[in-house]
């Protein structure tokens, strides 16, 4: 038993800084994601990105495209797509509530961080997200230089 625990205690976090800049988040969630072998090695490795990625509905159910996973160094023969669509796992109900937000607020669903749970599970945490206005982004500049400065002054 803990062997299997100290095997999943690895923290891999993998966060979109640019999302934080660029968005204004109104909703967040923790979904989980539909991955293949290799590609879940990847990311153990932290070899992922989700900078250019975003969430889209195609039917009834949630994708991310553009999240990139580098391939897996000692997969064989068999690897995976770098920048595949992949499905993301949600409540019908939270799907429902994104979706109805997305379409009559014109809001977008970005991912924000990607990490290995406890369990060992690949979840990604979106949020629904309002673009800021570039007078908001000054404005989040100048609170992030003001905390700084406190931070060196309290040092």
């Amino acid at each position: 038993m803990s062997k299997e625990k100290s095997r999943f205690s690895n923290n891999i976090q993998i966060k979109n800084r640019k999302a934080s800049y660029e968005y204004e988040f109104v909703d967040k969630l923790e979904a989980g994601i539909i991955l293949k072998g290799t590609e879940i090695k990847s990311l153990r490795e932290g070899k992922a990105s989700i900078q250019e990625a975003y969430c889209f509905f195609r039917k009834e159910e949630l994708f991310i495209k553009g999240m990139n996973i580098s391939p897996y160094t000692q997969a064989s023969f068999e690897s995976h797509e770098m920048t595949r669509d992949r499905k993301l796992l949600l409540k019908r109900k939270e799907l429902e509530k994104f979706k109805a937000k997305t379409e009559e607020k014109g809001l977008t669903i970005v991912p924000v961080r990607l990490y290995i749970n406890s369990r060992g599970f690949a979840k990604i945490e979106i949020a629904l997200a309002k673009g800021k206005k570039i007078y908001d982004k000054r404005d989040s500049i100048k609170q992030k230089d003001q905390k700084r400065e406190l931070e060196r002054l309290k040092i």
